[in-house]
């Protein structure tokens, strides 16, 4: 495919959602690599068992970190984005661009806030995310080094989500390709070459970034993009901004309650089963990202097709794209079920080889991803009503699942059993079926009456963000 556009409104639906959806689940799995990678050769320092675990807990109880960091870039790119389509749908280029260089500022903006902030704060904020007294000598060498490229992380994720929904999925694939590549071959360099340790790993990382971020606004100032950043659209306009971070708040909200949800996990694990519990958390977050980010791949290689056509007002391929990722969704999930609930101690291994959090992370991980088979369904009807610019239902989901009841969960299950770990654990598969069971029926009435108003004629379809 190259550097070439395709047509989101012609051809088999089927075909064209994978030939979108291989390129942009590449790139979900190899951006993973970013954090998981640093895991992996943290985990690996020797010895293994002392400064190994310590320091992938430690680079643990920074993960809320870069979930906040991330979710600013979803709240601009995965906000915006879907609307740009829709824009495009319409005829209106020109909106189109108005919204990504909106974006492109207040990107930029929250970054140096951002960056301020984690700099000045980053020792209480460590300690609030679960940090001990002998892993937060790691956490913040880490953190005040990763934080320090948070522009680059911004920019790299929050404007490729502009390349992708162009249908330029195979530019955005190469985005996170070069960033990630880079990064795997710099971090063992400066972590045991150079002897940086931790500090080795978060340098790459940004490094890294950078180079990604790079590569994204080259692409989208040159000749084929079809959205181009131009000056005359950085000037923020609330009328253009301001309903894309309203459509953003769902992708923000599922993004930066990790890091709440982040605390409230370490913490009551640390209280009820110490470090070793942590530091299994850190695993079960990982194995967690795993299985939400190919699933992120095909619902962004979905959403080019839903929100263009919704825009165009054509609903059998806005109904065909929905079922075709459906489908997908719940095999993917159901197989990565399996999978894990077979062979768990397989994936705790890659990140640490300490007999102790080995036996202890893979029990723990049969129970977290216990209903993991049903996220397929979660998935495909929540970022629909994303592509839909319906924002109003994906916030109440995103709200839903994570604050409504997974985090009172995690408090209110341990009174319930003896054993207060496993019902800290029980928390996350508990959530998750009664928000999949509220998302289904949601979506089975609301996606109805949206194709049911593009098939009234001009005046039926509303944009609800």
């Amino acid at each position: 495919m190259n550097r070439q556009r395709v047509d989101l409104g012609s051809g088999k639906v089927g075909k064209l959602l994978f030939s979108l959806a291989l390129p942009t689940i590449t790139s979900q799995v190899v951006n993973m690599l970013y954090n998981l990678v640093d895991r992996v050769y943290i985990g690996h320092m020797q010895p293994v068992d002392t400064v190994g675990a310590l320091a992938l807990t430690g680079v643990g109880v920074c993960l809320p970190v870069i979930m906040i960091i991330s979710a600013f870039a979803a709240l601009m790119g995965m906000g915006g984005a879907p609307r740009a389509s829709i824009q495009e749908g319409r005829g209106d280029l020109e909106g189109s661009q108005r919204i990504m260089g909106n974006s492109f500022t207040l990107l930029c903006g929250t970054s140096l806030l951002l960056t301020l902030v984690f700099q000045s704060f980053a020792e209480p904020l460590l300690l609030t995310f679960g940090a001990s007294e002998s892993t937060i000598g790691y956490a913040l060498d880490y953190m005040r080094i990763y934080s320090l490229g948070t522009l680059f992380v911004q920019v790299t994720l929050g404007m490729n989500a502009y390349i992708t929904a162009q249908g330029f999925t195979t530019v955005s694939m190469k985005t996170v390709l070069i960033g990630a590549g880079l990064n795997t071959v710099l971090d063992p360099i400066f972590i045991f070459v150079f002897g940086l340790g931790v500090r080795g790993a978060a340098l790459a990382t940004i490094l890294s970034q950078a180079v990604s971020a790079v590569w994204v606004l080259r692409f989208l100032t040159g000749a084929q993009t079809k959205w181009r950043l131009r000056k005359q659209d950085l000037r923020p306009d609330p009328k253009v901004f301001l309903p894309s971070l309203a459509l953003g708040l769902s992708p923000f909200i599922m993004q930066s309650t990790e890091s709440l949800i982040a605390v409230c996990f370490n913490s009551s694990l640390l209280r009820y089963g110490g470090n070793v519990a942590v530091g299994a958390m850190t695993v079960l977050t990982s194995m967690m990202q795993f299985a939400m980010m190919p699933l992120q791949g095909l619902s962004q290689g979905a959403q080019p097709i839903i929100s263009y056509n919704y825009g165009a007002r054509n609903p059998q391929r806005v109904k065909d794209a929905f079922v075709c990722l459906l489908k997908s969704c719940v095999l993917y999930s159901t197989v990565l079920w399996v999978v894990v609930q077979l062979f768990p101690r397989v994936f705790v291994q890659v990140f640490n080889n300490s007999a102790e959090l080995v036996d202890y992370a893979a029990w723990a991980l049969r129970i977290y991803m216990g209903t993991t088979c049903l996220f397929g369904i979660q998935i495909a009807c929540q970022q629909t009503f994303v592509a839909l610019g319906n924002a109003k239902a994906s916030l109440f989901l995103a709200v839903l699942r994570k604050i409504i009841l997974l985090i009172p969960l995690i408090y209110i299950l341990p009174g319930l059993f003896e054993n207060k770990a496993f019902a800290v654990f029980l928390a996350e598969p508990v959530a998750d079926f009664l928000a999949v069971t509220a998302t289904a029926t949601l979506f089975s009435v609301q996606f109805r009456r949206s194709l049911a108003g593009l098939e009234e004629g001009p005046g039926g379809a509303t944009n609800e963000s």
